[in-house]
């Protein structure tokens, strides 16, 4: 089961990263000489966050809380939490912005090629979606390095060794 919820946690944190490179790429290389073809881009975006970011986020997430549960040693470990702590930011982040955000761009993307918005109906939304799309992105990434790297930042005391033993040292362990 832990080989289980470790590949899909990988494979997730993969797509979802891929599917925000994938975002960003298109909004930075798009086609965007027409209205019409504009739309289609937003429609592209859209789809792109649905189908992919917001389902690799959500089995990434899943995955990663079910991996404290079938491995418990991971409870004591603080890189664990803030890797927890930082994917409940990205699927807030994600969800209420840059998902919200392409649907809502797709929507008047083709209500501007219709001719029933203005040209400019989408800049200063535009800045907050890069905005959210880079720190998403970096949150995703930090995930991914601390799954890596797993750094003793702090380690939680077991409620089991508690005053017996040798003291705890800074980095968690006992000394020897």
């Amino acid at each position: 089961m832990r080989k289980l919820v470790k590949i899909l946690h990988s494979i997730a944190a993969g797509g979802l990263i891929g599917g925000l490179g994938a975002y960003a790429a298109l909004l930075l290389a798009g086609p965007q000489e027409t209205a019409d073809a504009y739309a289609d881009l937003r429609q592209s975006i859209a789809v792109l966050s649905n189908w992919v970011v917001l389902p690799s986020l959500a089995v990434a997430l899943v995955s990663g809380l079910l991996s404290m549960i079938v491995h418990r040693p991971f409870l004591d470990t603080g890189w664990v939490w803030i890797k927890a702590g930082l994917g409940i930011l990205m699927f807030k982040g994600t969800l209420t912005i840059v998902s919200a955000k392409a649907d809502y761009a797709a929507t008047m993307a083709a209500r501007m090629a219709a001719g029933e918005a203005p040209p400019d109906a989408l800049a200063g939304m535009i800045r907050l979606e890069w905005g959210t799309l880079a720190v998403v992105f970096a949150i995703a990434v930090a995930n991914v390095v601390l799954g890596i790297w797993r750094p003793r930042l702090v380690r939680i005391p077991d409620a089991g060794s508690r005053g017996r033993g040798a003291p705890a040292t800074a980095s968690g362990e006992a000394a020897r």
